[in-house]
């Protein structure tokens, strides 16, 4: 769990000064209260960049800490890789692995689930008490 530490006037990258809590060892700002520049991951993919290799340089809470995001600098960011012919196989070869069900040997039309990668009917009519911790409740 978090220590929490009183809210303390915090020295941005660029020479800005604002309010933070330093928590995690890293400036937490309330939800929505983020200063311009910082990003979440989705904030940065919606524009189409992604955080390129650098560690996050603050974080957001709400909920009472419960719920958080990390937040990036804009600026240093990079732009997403375009997908190419090759990795749009890749990624469909990899959907197709993630859609075969293991008991009765066919493809579905959802993704397989469990240690055994059986589709949702076999997962469900399954009696064997290997995994008695993944049947549904």
């Amino acid at each position: 769990m978090s220590r929490r530490s009183r809210v303390d006037v915090v020295q941005l990258w660029d020479g800005r000064h604002v309010l933070a809590r330093h928590e995690d060892g890293l400036p937490t700002f309330r939800f929505g209260a983020a200063p311009r520049g910082l990003a979440t991951r989705r904030q940065l993919r919606a524009a189409g960049l992604r955080p390129g290799g650098h560690g996050p340089v603050a974080q957001i809470k709400w909920k009472r800490g419960r719920r958080w995001a990390a937040l990036y600098r804009v600026d240093l960011a990079a732009v997403v890789r375009p997908m190419t012919p090759a990795r749009w196989t890749a990624h469909k070869a990899m959907m197709r692995a993630r859609r075969f069900c293991r008991t009765h040997m066919a493809y579905v039309d959802h993704c397989v689930v469990g240690p055994l990668k059986q589709c949702r009917d076999c997962f469900a009519a399954d009696t064997t008490e290997d995994y008695p911790e993944m049947r549904a409740a």
